[in-house]
């Protein structure tokens, strides 16, 4: 969710990663339930310079399988598990990662970004 402090703090990590991305010919994505408007405002707030797309119905959430049932305090919703999928430039899915801890994230991710660009 945009505004909240996991996903600040991990997508301020890709962003002060983009440059090595891009020099791996990686495009970052970020996708979430909240509106275009949040998307925004969050963007501006934390100078975001990759897109954020909206999923306000959770479609793509739930055709990738991360539109979940959470249990807070009792409380039982359904949202978005943390997650990050690495998308080949053949457009195969070449790693996941299911449950995003956002401590170290970013720099596993561009380590497999490294490995397949070395591969291909």
């Amino acid at each position: 969710r945009d505004n909240t402090p996991g996903c600040a703090r991990e997508a301020c990590g890709f962003r002060d990663a983009l440059k090595e991305l891009k020099q791996s010919d990686t495009v970052v994505l970020g996708i979430s339930t909240d509106t275009v408007a949040s998307h925004e405002k969050f963007s501006a707030k934390y100078d975001i310079p990759f897109i954020l797309l909206a999923d306000e119905q959770a479609v793509v959430a739930k055709q990738y399988g991360v539109w979940v049932e959470k249990n807070m305090y009792g409380k039982k919703s359904f949202g978005i598990q943390r997650s990050t999928f690495l998308v080949d430039k053949q457009g195969k899915l070449a790693a996941v990662w299911p449950t995003v801890k956002v401590e170290g994230h970013v720099e596993e991710v561009l380590a497999a970004v490294l490995q397949i660009g070395g591969e291909g």
